[in-house]
């Protein structure tokens, strides 16, 4: 009698429901799953999830970790100059917050920027000096100059920039488009991370996270050296046989977990391993470069030929969005520029000038600059006053979250176009601010993806990459 008790209070458990439901659901996703896996080679059709007709198949984001300066690269003010070493006026600063590393400043002196500014292709935009290559693309160019953000420190600020929210844990915008438009390549990731440069702000794994969706579509990074992929490789005296066989037992152990526990999160460790073992053939080929022209390499430069390096990432995003993967992403570190900047920051643009512009007329000599949006973004702009000692040769930016620069290629946004306008100071927004929800919906329309209906269900509400926020801007499409 006390057993049938137990049974029947164990048959009406809620969780006891669930997870026996959550089993039912996972081996349905499983069985799925490896029908595919031994399905035809032929790439699956991407999942249906368009609201409305796409521009924009993959998304490739730069990500210029640590903030690049505004001031000195397109946001030019020349009438900065005769206020050079002058105090930046209480009327522009208005009370606003500073950082810790400025805030105790007894001066506030104005640093024009040191850098020439022209006007470049049809479009007339306005360019400095340390982009020559990005100069010759200025026409493809949607330039953004008045982006705003919530944060103030880079952790918050990249975190809000790539999830939507200023803290840690939720899934990143390549998570979002995974889980809502699929794959276009069975043999390779869906959202892939790459990162480069050195110092500066560090990179943390969760930046390409999948928060509370499904682990399947976190991001995967490619490493700078060895196997892009840890564990890519056979161990020594393991040939592929050898794999295949351990990999069937190990799914068959992992099948029966799943019946014991009903936690789908096993079906996704199955479907990865399955991925894992159908990448050891399609990585390999996808990293080697040595097929690529020296006019490409021309194209890029030399440090296209060096792994790991921004122009080899520039490449090899290029590789991934013609093998069909969906978000590609770039992290390129050593923006943050609080002292030294007129060294640090020509450093940092011949780093990747060359590339960043290259990679935009390699998809459009390849016809892929139509269905591929590129986006180059830092989390927050640099201020107009110095940070530390000015001198006639030398001078830091502090951060600077009221206004800053990116700007958007192909997939749908307009090109030539310059949105937006800060004052003379480049402090605050005078015209067509937008924050970085907005952008963020924009992004997803040009996916073909309505913000507001890719949604989340996590701990009894519905969750989205815009959160409650964001607009689509009209005015930035084309």
């Amino acid at each position: 009698m006390q057993n049938l008790t137990s049974e029947l209070s164990l048959a009406l458990n809620r969780r006891a429901f669930l997870r026996r439901n959550a089993a039912g659901i996972g081996l349905a996703a499983l069985t799925s799953l490896l029908q595919e896996s031994q399905a035809s080679e032929k790439p699956a059709a991407p999942t249906s999830g368009l609201h409305f007709p796409a521009k924009a198949k993959r998304v490739i984001y730069l990500s210029q970790s640590g903030a690049p300066s505004q001031l000195d690269l397109f946001d030019y003010k020349p009438g900065l100059k005769k206020f050079h070493k002058t105090e930046l006026p209480d009327s522009i600063r208005r009370g606003q917050r500073l950082t810790g590393m400025t805030s105790g400043q007894k001066s506030f002196p104005i640093a024009a920027s040191m850098y020439q500014f022209a006007r470049h292709g049809e479009s007339g935009t306005w360019m400095s000096e340390l982009l020559p290559h990005t100069a010759k693309i200025a026409d493809e160019l949607c330039i953004v100059k008045s982006l705003y953000t919530e944060a103030i420190n880079h952790d918050p600020a990249i975190t809000f920039l790539q999830t939507g929210s200023i803290q840690a844990g939720r899934p990143s915008m390549g998570s979002w488009i995974s889980y809502g438009l699929g794959s276009e390549n069975r043999d390779l990731p869906t959202f892939v991370a790459l990162t480069s440069g050195a110092g500066g702000q560090p990179l943390y794994d969760r930046l390409w996270g999948s928060g509370f969706l499904p682990t399947r579509h976190q991001g995967v990074k490619f490493r700078r050296s060895s196997d892009p992929v840890l564990f890519l490789s056979n161990p020594p005296g393991i040939d592929q046989q050898a794999r295949r066989e351990m990999l069937d037992d190990l799914g068959e152990l992992n099948r029966i977990s799943l019946q014991q526990k009903g936690d789908p999160e096993i079906a996704t460790r199955i479907s990865q391993y399955e991925l894992a073992f159908r990448m050891q053939t399609s990585v390999p080929e996808l990293t080697d470069l040595s097929e690529e022209t020296p006019a490409t390499f021309d194209l890029y430069g030399e440090q296209a030929k060096q792994p790991g390096t921004y122009a080899a990432n520039c490449l090899l995003a290029r590789r991934l969005a013609e093998r069909g993967v969906r978000f590609i992403q770039l992290y390129h570190r050593g923006w943050d520029h609080h002292l030294n900047l007129p060294t640090k920051i020509r450093q940092l643009t011949g780093e990747t000038d060359q590339a960043t512009a290259a990679l935009i007329l390699d998809l459009k000599q390849r016809g892929m600059l139509d269905d591929t949006l590129v986006v180059w973004a830092g989390e927050f702009g640099r201020t107009v006053y110095c940070q530390g000692t000015l001198t006639a040769t030398n001078y830091g930016r502090d951060h600077h979250p009221r206004c800053f620069t990116v700007w958007a290629a192909g997939g749908g946004m307009k090109p030539g176009l310059t949105f937006g306008q800060t004052d003379d100071f480049s402090y605050n927004i005078t015209e067509n601010p937008l924050p970085v929800h907005d952008l963020n919906a924009t992004i997803l329309h040009c996916l073909g993806v309505d913000h507001k209906k890719l949604t989340y269900k996590f701990q009894g509400r519905d969750y989205r990459l815009t959160d409650v926020h964001g607009n689509v801007v009209q005015q930035l499409l084309s």
